[in-house]
């Protein structure tokens, strides 16, 4: 469910998270969801404990996840609450895809798979027909 690539320039807590986020999105992780444990996560991915403890307060942070000792971590929202002007997050949002982009014209992907690539996810995304 999680893929962490760990030859990948991407910091791996910027992978885990970014997985996560999607997987939130996607709908794959619904609210009431139970994630494993900090430790099994850790364990399951090959990675260090305090990689995934850090990926897990981000999100919790954002509101998307609640952690409690003893009873685990849990997805409580699908939409990150406010933390400032939506702007912030336009802004957080256009840097990620300039990057994505810049990416994808230094391999050579043409614009054309780019933007098939666009539709295909955001079909997937917001599960539109």
């Amino acid at each position: 469910m999680i893929t962490i690539l760990l030859d990948s320039p991407v910091p791996l807590h910027d992978q885990l998270v970014s997985e996560l986020r999607g997987l939130i999105a996607q709908g794959k992780l619904a609210v009431g969801d139970e994630l494993p444990s900090v430790r099994q996560l850790a364990a399951d991915l090959g990675i260090n404990l305090n990689t995934v403890a850090r990926a897990y307060r981000e999100l919790t942070d954002a509101g998307l996840l609640t952690s409690a000792r003893g009873r685990g971590t849990v997805v409580i929202s699908s939409v990150e609450k406010g933390r400032g002007p939506k702007s912030l997050s336009q802004q957080r949002l256009e840097s990620s895809m300039a990057g994505a982009l810049a990416d994808a014209k230094i391999a050579g992907i043409s614009l054309e798979v780019i933007q098939a690539i666009f539709k295909k996810q955001t079909e997937i995304i917001w599960k539109n027909p």
